[in-house]
């Protein structure tokens, strides 16, 4: 089947997810029909970097022998029960895992981040309502996050093209300054940045406490907000402020999490432990649907109860999915075995040292954490962002910018030969259209 033939039944059959689907007149959709390390083959044999790890789940490259066989074998067992009234032995250990890396415990499971951002604003609601304090109900999150396109979600995300249609059936969420440190003063540091903010936090949970339930935030990196990246001194204080004022912290690791900020988790660079964290995206290294919300034993023993009403009314049909859990095992197990979080450190250093060569081009904010790589194009062109993407698809690169910030996000296989090309075909689209 030919690329233009999948496309015209795609369009005619699929709605695509965050797209204006009549853009698709102008800009055609990739039919993809096999992907292998960090690349994707369409259906005519043209091949696309991977530079987003498909929307930035993928973390040990397409087609990884090592999470399918894990995939296969939970295949030819047992493809999937209810977990209400049942357990399994996948789910049983990849909690205890995910509690032995996180220091928190009694994973709950769902199938994607929105979800995981809607179960911890439950749980924490809940939580309060079952100890006594009905009336901290309230939530607060950063300036320019993310935590998801859900209803509940959604109150507690800060982009406008989201969340303005849905605005009157949202809940009502405060929001305070961000620590994205593009937004310092002149000669401000980002740590310096970091803590003027966290003073602006301290501000409000001081005055709001006794009706905040929790702060959300998204640790070192506001990904949809163009790679917003800050100093861990923000979180050390907000985890501060929050046991200060009894207030929840939620650390909304979806994107940031399984080692893409530099450590399995990025709250570790500052020393905290949130009271829940939310998982997804690189979990099962981007195979299947699954997201996962830890919290503390004081949280959990809060909901145990005789009385039905105070336990976790919530589920989803597929909640711990065997198959869905022995991928993300097999993706913890190549954690453990192949030294990952040291093989990136040398990685992220030799990227950043590549994009130097950016700095000739008329950019600003030339950044990374971790594996994640970004800067800002100077331009007022308000078609940038598709303009990039088209340029880059037609030199078989995948980029999608978020506004004018470029990123780099690959999969942690990419070589050093991709990388160069990652690069070195980034410079060549973005000197063609800036």
């Amino acid at each position: 089947m030919s690329n233009q033939e999948l496309l015209t039944r795609s369009l005619q059959s699929v709605w695509h997810p965050c797209t204006q689907m009549k853009q698709h007149e102008t800009y055609p959709l990739i039919p993809i029909q096999r992907g292998d390390g960090v690349w994707l083959y369409d259906t005519d044999g043209k091949k696309y970097l991977d530079t987003v790890s498909s929307w930035w789940v993928n973390l040990f490259g397409h087609n990884n022998p090592r999470i399918k066989n894990a995939i296969k074998q939970q295949l030819d067992t047992l493809e999937h029960v209810m977990l209400a009234g049942f357990t399994h032995e996948p789910v049983v250990a990849l909690s205890e895992k995910l509690a032995q890396l996180t220091g928190l415990g009694h994973a709950f499971y769902a199938s994607d981040g929105a979800s995981a951002t809607e179960i911890a604003l439950k749980m924490s609601f809940h939580y309060w309502r079952n100890i006594g304090k009905p009336s901290k109900t309230k939530f607060i999150s950063l300036q320019n996050s993310y935590h998801g396109e859900t209803m509940g979600s959604l109150g507690v995300t800060d982009v406008a093209i989201f969340k303005d249609t849905y605005a009157p059936l949202l809940m009502q969420s405060a929001l305070v300054p961000s620590p994205d440190f593009r937004l310092a003063e002149t000669g401000e540091s980002a740590e310096q940045f970091a803590l003027r903010c966290a003073d602006a936090l301290e501000q409000h949970v001081a005055q709001h406490s006794s009706e905040l339930a929790a702060l959300i935030v998204e640790p070192l990196v506001q990904c949809a907000a163009g790679m917003g990246m800050y100093h861990p001194a923000y979180l050390k204080r907000a985890r501060e402020i929050c046991s200060r004022y009894e207030v929840h912290l939620i650390a909304d690791e979806i994107a940031v999490g399984f080692g893409r900020t530099g450590t399995m988790f990025a709250c570790e660079q500052a020393h905290i432990t949130a009271d829940f964290i939310c998982l997804s995206k690189g979990i099962t290294g981007g195979y299947l649907p699954l997201s996962a919300v830890l919290t503390s034993d004081k949280i959990y023993q809060a909901f145990y109860h005789d009385a039905t009403v105070k336990g976790f009314l919530h589920s989803h049909s597929y909640t711990g999915n065997p198959l869905a859990c022995s991928a993300a095992l097999a993706t913890l197990a190549i954690f453990e075995t192949d030294a990952v979080l040291v093989n990136n450190r040398h990685k992220s250093a030799y990227v950043f040292d590549k994009m130097q060569v950016l700095t000739h081009l008329p950019i600003k904010h030339l950044r990374h954490q971790g594996m994640i790589f970004a800067f800002d194009a100077v331009t007022e062109d308000a078609q940038f962002s598709k303009r990039c993407y088209q340029a880059a698809i037609a030199q078989g690169l995948l980029l999608r910018p978020i506004g004018n910030t470029v990123y780099f996000m690959p999969p942690y296989t990419i070589t050093e030969s991709e990388i160069d090309l990652m690069v070195n075909t980034t410079y060549a689209v973005l000197k063609a259209i800036l």
